[in-house]
Parts: structure tokens; C-alpha cells; sequence
């Protein structure tokens, strides 16, 4: 790597960093892996940017982008050059989008646009934390999804640098549009039957040449580096109602949430006994689980509505901000409830976490849960986006068995892939799942994929591995069980 490190440090006007501390921060994410990286290169503008796939692609080395270091997949983790996006955080409003570096926090973003009383619908529990540049890599949604869509609803435009060193727009450069449109083959019949999805390439979203920028959102920055962002943006609603219901059968909740989410409700969450226990509100002892129902339109012919839809019993309805914003901030907590619940020694690596199926099979999720819980001998903890079908599943358990792990993993996918369903919703898919995107989406599909990574990056040197993998990564860089 010496050799890369000198001609990095002939052009690079940001820094470069080799010592073992930097190397060892940027080994680890908020996942469960560790990869130790050999340079680390903060790019101050985007020649930076250019010269360093440049020079990676001269010595055959892999460069991995990274943003605020949030993923829960190790998407952001390889052994080559790790491209920190941090000084790529301007952002500029306008009346209708907001133009966005990819190391904008989300959290500031935020901030900013509620001065202007707007708002970027995407809000991930982490959004205080995360990059717009993450974000955009696994097509990141959150609870309002339901309603306003995942981060590739929400794109206008991308500017990238390609494996190449090229500086492309999508979708304005309608040359490479057309290239993407020609490489686009189908078999329908395998993507997932589902309301969002951040596995493999979105290949099922390029309906024109207008929508090329989207194969970039979700794709983890396996085609291209991202260096600006023009993101929808809308005006606060002004006001908001947020039901809290409380379930004695899962099933009861299921079939409710189907009812409701024919009303246009901007949130349906769901969270288990397990998480509601952590809640600072007394529930009835045999409370199962809850549903969060929020809407930000139409506000009182939903609440007069709500009785007759649902058999649950209704014990909040918040109007006011301050105290829909407390009780959202008990849902956004789930993975720390969950977390702080679990003896660290029990914590089982979160791999299946994130999955969703058509919300008419959800029944059947609960019941694959079931049978992990029988077969493997683990506990679940189970919360998310259940109007949209996105669970995510904390397991407890023996952690110690890495090949447990990869088994119960296996079984899961296959299980969710029969009913329709993506096995990644939106964390995406990096190392914990890139493996299983060929059994999800089938041969045609995944052809495609290949082909289409061949266009953006022929030397395969951004984000080496992911998306098309022919290795097994799920349980191979764990950090120390």
C-alpha cells in the first residue's frame, strides 16, 4: 500500500491517514463487523474524490465510502481505501428540494428545514445521527415511509463519481440514462412483492430514463461515489394525531393494521410485550403488543373514524406536539430497549433483522419467527413498520456459535423469499447479506445486476463485495464473539 499511499499523497488535498488509530476507528460500524482498512482518505472537494478511485483503480485497490458510520451491516467496511464524505456537507434550500452533500448529518438537515418550515420525509429511529450519503447507499425509509415513501421516492437527482473517475448526473445525463435502460432485463416474477425494499440493485424502479438515478439509491456505493443530492422536500403538516392501541393477540393488531392502512395513515408501528415493558405508561397486564397509528391529515374525521376501525383499545391519542413527539421517541428507542434488554453474551449479531413481507402474509412472518424460536432454540424482540409490512428482530441466544448464526439466517430468507418477501427492508444489504441477493432475486435479475455493475465500475473496485458477492461474509469479519 506504500505505493498508493505516495501517489494519494501527491494529489490528495484532503487528508490521508494510515496510523493504526484511524485504522482501527474506521474498522467497525454500528454493526456487528470489523474490517481493518489500509488507508483512510477525508477528500476535501471532488477532484479528491476523483483522484483517489483514479489511483485505486491504477493499483487494483478496493475504495469503500463512508458516511456518519451508523450502518448496522457493515456495509461501510473494507480492506482498501475508506472514502470519509464528512466535508461534503453543504446544503442549499430551495422552494421544493434542498441540494445536499452526502456528509450531511440528517439531524441538521432537519434543523434547517424546520426554520423554513419544511421537511425531508425519510426518518430513520437514527436520523439524528446518520449521513444523507448512508442514507442514500441503503435506502434508508423509516416510520413515514408508509405514506411519503423511501429515500428513492424522495430523489430528484445524483451527482457521482463512477468507478471510472467519471463525474456523471442522473438523471440529467441522458446518454448514461439510456445506457442503464439498455442493460435493464426483468423477471418480475422474483422482486419482492413488497412496499420498499433496499436489497440488491432497484432495477424494478427504472420505469424511464428520468428514473436512472435511482438504480444509485439502495446500491451502497457499489456504482459510484455520491457528492451531491437533490432530495424532495415538503411542508410540515400542521397538525398531527398519533393513536397508541394496545393488543392482548398479535393477530388482532395484524388484522387492524390492514384496516388502517387503507385510511392513509403517515405511520403504523408496531411494538412487542418485550419493548412496551421499557415504556413509561402502565398497560394492561396482558397487553401483547402495540400499534402507533399517526396521521397528519384529516385530523378529526380520523378520530371519529378510528373506534369503528380498530378492536384494540385506544390509550393515548396525543395532538399535541410535544407529547406525540415523547411517545415517538419511545418507538425510536426499540433498538436500545431491545439492546439494554439483552445480556451482551446473548445478544445474537443482527443479521435477519430487517425484512419485509406483503402485510397480507404477516401472520406467516410471526409464525417463521416461531418456528426459529423452536428450531434454534432462541427469543425475539420484534418492532417496526408493520404497515408496511418491515419488522425488525433483535434475537436472543447462544452468540458464541457463529454457524448458528449463518443457519438461522438461511432458514429466515428462505422462508421470507417464499412468501414474497424482501430480506432487507432498508438497512440494506453489505456484508451480513449480500450472499443471499442471487437466491432473492434469481438469475435474470442478478445478471443485471452484474451487468450493471460492469457499466458503472468494470475494474469492480467500489465497495469490493457487496451486492455482487461471490463469497460468504455473513459471519466471517464478526468482531470478537
Amino acid at each position: 500500500m506504500n505505493s498508493v499511499e505516495t501517489q494519494l499523497s501527491k494529489v490528495i488535498q484532503g487528508e490521508i491517514h494510515t496510523e493504526n488509530q484511524f485504522r482501527k476507528f474506521y474498522s467497525v460500524d454500528a454493526s456487528s463487523y470489523q474490517v481493518i482498512p489500509k488507508i483512510i482518505v477525508i477528500p476535501k472537494n471532488e477532484k479528491d474524490v476523483i483522484n483517489t478511485i483514479k489511483i485505486a483503480r491504477k493499483f487494483k485497490t478496493s475504495v469503500t465510502v463512508r458516511g456518519a458510520g451508523t450502518g448496522l451491516v457493515g456495509s461501510a467496511l473494507n480492506r482498501g481505501i475508506i472514502l470519509d464524505m464528512k466535508n461534503f456537507d453543504s446544503i442549499k434550500i430551495k422552494k421544493n428540494y434542498a441540494i445536499v452533500g452526502p456528509g450531511v448529518i440528517k439531524g441538521a438537515l432537519d434543523r434547517v428545514l424546520e426554520k423554513n418550515k419544511k421537511f425531508f420525509p425519510p426518518n430513520p429511529s437514527i436520523g439524528a445521527f446518520c449521513s444523507i450519503g448512508g442514507m442514500l447507499g441503503n435506502n434508508s425509509s423509516g416510520s413515514r415511509s408508509l405514506k411519503y415513501g423511501s429515500i428513492i421516492d424522495n430523489v430528484i437527482e445524483v451527482t457521482i463519481i463512477d468507478g471510472n473517475g467519471n463525474k456523471i448526473i442522473l438523471p440529467k445525463d441522458k446518454n448514461f440514462s439510456n445506457k442503464i435502460q439498455k442493460k435493464i432485463k426483468i423477471n418480475s416474477k422474483k422482486i419482492p412483492n413488497v412496499s420498499k425494499s433496499s436489497s440488491g440493485y432497484r432495477i424494478d424502479k427504472i420505469l424511464s430514463k428520468n428514473d436512472s438515478h435511482k438504480i444509485i439509491i439502495g446500491s451502497e456505493g457499489t456504482l459510484g461515489i455520491v457528492t451531491s443530492a437533490k432530495l424532495k422536500i415538503k411542508n410540515i403538516p400542521k397538525k398531527r394525531i398519533l393513536f397508541v392501541i394496545e393488543y392482548n393477540s398479535i393477530k388482532n393488531a395484524i388484522k387492524d393494521c390492514i384496516f388502517v392502512n387503507n385510511t392513509n395513515p403517515s405511520a403504523i408501528e408496531f411494538v412487542d410485550k418485550i419493548t412496551l415493558q421499557q415504556i413509561n405508561h402502565k398497560f394492561q397486564r396482558n397487553t401483547k403488543c402495540l400499534l402507533f397509528v399517526e396521521y397528519d391529515e384529516k385530523i378529526n374525521q380520523n378520530d371519529k373514524k378510528m373506534k369503528s376501525l380498530i378492536s384494540g383499545k385506544i390509550v393515548k391519542k396525543l395532538t399535541k406536539k410535544q407529547d406525540v413527539e415523547q411517545w415517538w421517541k419511545y418507538r425510536d428507542s426499540s433498538l436500545f430497549y431491545s439492546l439494554k434488554n439483552i445480556k451482551k453474551e446473548n445478544r445474537i449479531p443482527h443479521v435477519i433483522e430487517d425484512a419485509a413481507v406483503p402485510i397480507e402474509r404477516l401472520t406467516e412472518l410471526f409464525s417463521i419467527l416461531e418456528k426459529i424460536s423452536k428450531k434454534f432454540k432462541t427469543k425475539s424482540i420484534v418492532y417496526g413498520h408493520i404497515g408496511n409490512g418491515n419488522l425488525h428482530v433483535r434475537l436472543i441466544g447462544e452468540r458464541k456459535k457463529p454457524s448458528l448464526i449463518k443457519n438461522i439466517a438461511t432458514y429466515y430468507f428462505d422462508e421470507i423469499i417464499k412468501i414474497g418477501g424482501t430480506i432487507t427492508a432498508e438497512h440494506g444489504d453489505g456484508l451480513a447479506r449480500s450472499e443471499f441477493i442471487k437466491k432473492q432475486y434469481g438469475k435474470t435479475n442478478y445478471q443485471t445486476f452484474q451487468e450493471i455493475k460492469k457499466l458503472f465500475d468494470p475494474k469492480n473496485i467500489l465497495n469490493t463485495g457487496k451486492i455482487i458477492s461471490e463469497k460468504s461474509t455473513i459471519i466471517k469479519n464478526f468482531e470478537k464473539l
